[in-house]
């Protein structure tokens, strides 16, 4: 069965570098026979929050964001891609997030970083964690972390030199893990209403 992953990547720099990572990610799920969606906030092109998609009269949120509700819903999955801005999470990649609650609700996420530096933006990545937990999702243990991003994947998102080799080594792992919570969660959603 082929998993329905969604891909959220959210910087509006207008040089973006870690939509390299994102591409990397869906073009390395593809590969492995699942149906995924690259979801940019920065096409999205959400509004600052001013009212989640729930608080809308039903009907009446913008089209943007009631199609992206409907994909949040009818996916198995979501593979978050997250930039670090002084340490924290990219405000686009939150922004779009929040406009969602119950959506995220009984499905697994992974998490994926990068910086232009060394530490690979594993501090935006752990501060995600408890993001999406607290949203309903269960967080999968295995991630990517790539760091510098200009020595890791080329422009087309391809991987580059000994850092683009690592990358790679880890990718099957990250996948593995995300496809056997996918598996898990459906299977248990099949099996057993959620309790809320």
């Amino acid at each position: 069965m082929s998993d329905r992953i969604l891909v959220f990547y959210g910087s509006y720099r207008s040089d973006r570098m870690g939509v390299r990572l994102a591409d990397y990610i869906v073009s390395g799920l593809r590969a492995r026979g699942d149906d995924v969606e690259l979801v940019d906030a920065k096409v999205v092109d959400l509004p600052m929050l001013d009212r989640m998609y729930k608080e809308y009269p039903k009907g009446t949120a913008p089209a943007a964001m009631e199609a992206l509700a409907e994909k949040i819903r009818t996916a198995d999955a979501f593979v978050f891609v997250t930039g670090e801005y002084n340490w924290g999470p990219q405000p686009g990649l939150k922004n779009l997030t929040d406009h969602f609650l119950e959506e995220w609700f009984w499905r697994p996420a992974a998490i994926a970083s990068y910086s232009a530096g060394r530490f690979s933006g594993v501090r935006s990545g752990t501060v995600w964690h408890s993001i999406l937990s607290e949203m309903g999702m269960v967080v999968v243990s295995s991630t990517l972390a790539v760091g510098p991003i200009s020595q890791t994947l080329d422009a087309a998102g391809k991987p580059t030199g000994p850092a683009g080799e690592s990358l790679e080594r880890s990718f099957d792992r990250f996948a593995d893990d995300l496809a056997w919570w996918t598996e898990a969660a459906r299977a248990q959603r099949e099996r057993k209403a959620p309790p809320y």
